[in-house]
């Protein structure tokens, strides 16, 4: 087996002060087994009972009425986690009440400005009296059409603090894209900003809220952000009141006490194949799995300053929202990544000493081609972790880290998603990096690569799996009465197993390759091929910018790979740059690897989330619909490929 590249190992002294090494001692003591990552591991898998109940005492939940069990039920699909207890999870975010920075809120026009703990929960019980002035009870739905801003923040914890369900989106989406998600769930309250920008281009929302208004109609009560403008006009908009009028009154902060399994969030699918599904993620379940990521994946404490670039409409502003569950500065960015220069959020990372930042590949391959080197141009001193998801992380991009951001840093690919609000694998600080791996899987989840026949396979690609039940799994889809939208999206591959829909490898050190999404694989001559297999090698060539991939479908009913590439400005595909690109991929990869066609193109379609659309692109070439075009963030981008062949 060929041995991958080590890049960073951590010190003996670095491990013995992290999180993950103090509980690893403490459970291995209490349940007598070997004080190493295997069998830590081994334990939290094979006793879960004891593990998620030493989690829950570990990240300080306090319920206010415990549970008899940790998790009854029969098997995966009717799983139900610590019946009878009750808590609240916005008490748990806002624990802490005094003048350490909850929020640093950045912008790509320069404007910044922080609430500290004491101020946020003040904003919080103030946007809570608004929410129940206005007839908002448990169980009833709140969305938020909102910018990654504070307020943002603010009204999903003043939801949580009182049992509302919290749903959001990023103003990018469409008038249509915001009702394929809000109108299946009917919320009786919008909180949405005036308008947003990127790039320094204003784009103004009142008219789209209006159109949203109105072809929603359980929509009773809708608050206007000022974001954009100071004063925005809010004359032409009915049951509108701005958000300064809105939290006007002061007001005590009350929690209400809640099964652990209330519903928290709904989130959405990508949509790309249809209308999104609505999926329910409970309180309990999600703070759980979020406090076990953030405290021992990631070694995330109090002093800690956490960063990820994310949007309202991404999982991952969920999951950073957590971190003040530790007490730790969570900085929210809004805007263009790349303004006013391409090395923005570097020097944000500079300014603020962030100590976790988090990013995607496709940030830091556009960092590597404008040539930027941010360790020796910011002082990252106190950066410690990153962290990369969206896509896998190529084999380039942790070399380019390691040479150019930072050599002493706990690079971590992360891979999970929207479905389980969380991570199947992810950072260890335990453990090496290895060039292109994912450290490890989760603790508690018991992650394992499957064959075409259900075996468990290691150093051998398969579907990713998850064979024991995890807290954070869906309660349901919304409107899925008899849960049988949610069984078949599952479990219906494998009986009573998680499929994930992955394409990965588990490799025998117990990291993990991911090579793209199980749908988007390719199979030529019946081979099964990664996509990102075929993206790493190509997009290291300076002169391709973006590309994408798909298979063809042929007369004989096997597939063609078809190659589309994004090439820098002023360039053009030819032929000495096709052979060079089919020689890089065979050399690299495999012969079968090799496209059969390789097209320029102007742009790759994206979710608006920043993940490729290899399904899209392949409904376009083979002449079917794309069903929900409102998902991407370029929807233009597609009608090019029509006509390619």
């Amino acid at each position: 087996m060929h041995q991958p590249q080590l890049l960073w190992q951590p010190s003996p002294q670095r491990v013995e002060q992290s999180q993950m090494h103090s509980f690893m001692q403490q459970m291995s003591k209490k349940y007598s087994f070997d004080a190493n990552w295997p069998s830590l591991h081994a334990w939290s898998v094979n006793h879960q009972d004891q593990f998620w109940q030493e989690m829950l005492e570990f990240a300080e939940i306090i319920p206010d009425e415990s549970a008899p069990y940790t998790c009854t039920g029969d098997g995966m699909l009717m799983a139900q986690w610590f019946p009878g207890m009750t808590f609240n999870f916005a008490e748990h975010l806002l624990r802490f009440n005094d003048d350490r920075m909850a929020l640093a809120c950045e912008n790509e026009r320069g404007k910044s400005r922080s609430l500290t703990y004491r101020q946020l929960r003040d904003q919080v019980a103030r946007c809570a009296a608004g929410l129940r002035a206005v007839g908002v009870q448990q169980g009833d739905r709140v969305a938020g059409y909102l910018p990654n801003i504070a307020e943002a923040v603010v009204a999903m914890l003043a939801c949580a603090s009182f049992g509302a369900v919290w749903s959001s989106c990023s103003p990018d989406f469409g008038i249509n894209g915001v009702f394929d998600r809000f109108g299946q769930i009917e919320p009786k309250v919008l909180i949405a900003a005036d308008g947003y920008t990127y790039n320094e281009k204003k784009i103004d929302c009142l008219a789209r809220i209006e159109a949203i208004v109105k072809r929603i109609p359980s929509i009773k009560q809708v608050v206007v952000v000022p974001f954009v403008e100071d004063e925005p006009d809010l004359r032409t908009l009915d049951k509108t009141t701005s958000w300064p009028d809105f939290i006007s009154k002061e007001a005590e902060l009350n929690f209400e006490s809640l099964p652990f399994d209330h519903p928290l969030y709904i989130m959405y699918s990508s949509g790309t194949t249809g209308v999104p599904k609505c999926i329910i993620h409970g309180a309990g379940g999600t703070l759980l799995q979020h406090m076990k990521e953030l405290m021992l994946h990631c070694d995330l404490r109090r002093e800690d300053t956490i960063f990820y670039f994310t949007t309202c409409g991404w999982m991952m502003w969920n999951w950073l929202v957590s971190s003040l569950g530790v007490g730790a500065t969570v900085v929210l960015y809004e805007g263009s990544p790349a303004h006013p220069t391409v090395d923005r959020l570097w020097q944000m990372a500079d300014n603020l000493g962030i100590t976790i930042f988090g990013t995607s590949p496709k940030f830091l391959a556009a960092s590597e081609k404008a040539g930027l080197r941010p360790g020796t141009q910011h002082n990252l001193s106190k950066l410690r972790a990153m962290l990369s998801t969206g896509s896998p992380l190529t084999i380039e991009n942790f070399q380019w880290v390691y040479a150019n951001v930072k050599e002493d840093l706990q690079l971590s690919s992360i891979c999970g998603g929207t479905d389980i609000i969380s991570c199947f694998m992810l950072g260890n600080p335990l453990l090496p990096v290895y060039a292109g791996e994912i450290q490890s899987v989760g603790l508690g989840m018991d992650v394992q690569a499957f064959d075409a026949d259900g075996a468990s396979v290691i150093d051998q690609k398969g579907e990713l799996v998850c064979c024991s039940p995890f807290p954070s799994q869906p309660t349901g889809f919304w409107n899925d009465r008899n849960g049988s939208k949610y069984s078949s999206a599952y479990f219906e591959r494998f009986p009573n197993v998680w499929t994930h829909g992955d394409f990965v490898e588990i490799t025998s050190r117990g990291g993990v390759i991911v090579y793209g999404r199980s749908d988007a694989t390719l199979n030529p001559g019946g081979v099964r091929i990664g996509t990102a297999e075929i993206y790493r090698l190509v997009e290291s060539l300076d002169v391709v910018v973006d590309s994408v991939v798909i298979g063809k479908r042929t007369a004989d009913a096997d597939v063609e790979v078809c190659l589309f590439v994004v090439l820098r400005d002023g360039q053009s595909l030819d032929d000495e740059l096709i052979q060079t690109i089919k020689r890089l991929i065979a050399e690299g990869a495999t012969k079968r690897h090799v496209p059969r066609h390789i097209k320029q193109i102007s742009a790759v379609p994206y979710t608006i989330s920043g993940k490729k659309v290899e399904l899209a692109v392949s409904n376009m070439v083979h002449g079917e619909p794309v069903l929900n075009r409102d998902a991407l963030a370029n929807p233009e981008s597609l009608d090019q490929y029509a006509s390619i062949f």
